[in-house]
């Protein structure tokens, strides 16, 4: 069974492309979110594997979203437009794919995910 994702973008061109690509690559995009508020509210609705989440979320920094997927084990990366710089220490070790991104930066942030022995999988 396919790894279930949630996108925390806020862009909605990026989160329609990720809908059709992550599939392609056999992940099922089980939650869109574009804010702090509604990931939050989607983790709490949806079963997650993994997450992928845009650092600035039209001004609101998604950090507090990453913090409640460490705290259930859940395995993430950044995707933004941002360096890691700003990233806190706290989650600098989530794979970071900087925008513009292409489908092989993606790839390689999302096998370095499940590379790790903490990935949770959906059999």
């Amino acid at each position: 069974m396919a790894r279930r994702v949630l996108i925390v973008e806020d862009e909605s061109l990026l989160v329609m492309v990720l809908e059709d690509l992550l599939p392609e690559l056999g992940y099922d995009v089980v939650a869109t979110a574009n804010s702090v508020a509604t990931s939050l509210d989607a983790l709490d609705a949806h079963a997650v594997d993994l997450a992928i989440l845009d650092i600035n979320l039209a001004g609101e920094a998604s950090f507090p979203i990453a913090d409640a997927l460490a705290a259930r084990g859940t395995p993430f990366l950044f995707a933004t437009g941002y360096g890691s710089s700003v990233v806190p220490a706290r989650h600098d070790k989530a794979p970071l794919v900087q925008k513009p991104y292409g489908r092989r930066e993606l790839e390689k942030a999302l096998r370095t995910l499940s590379e790790r022995e903490d990935v949770p999988q959906s059999d």
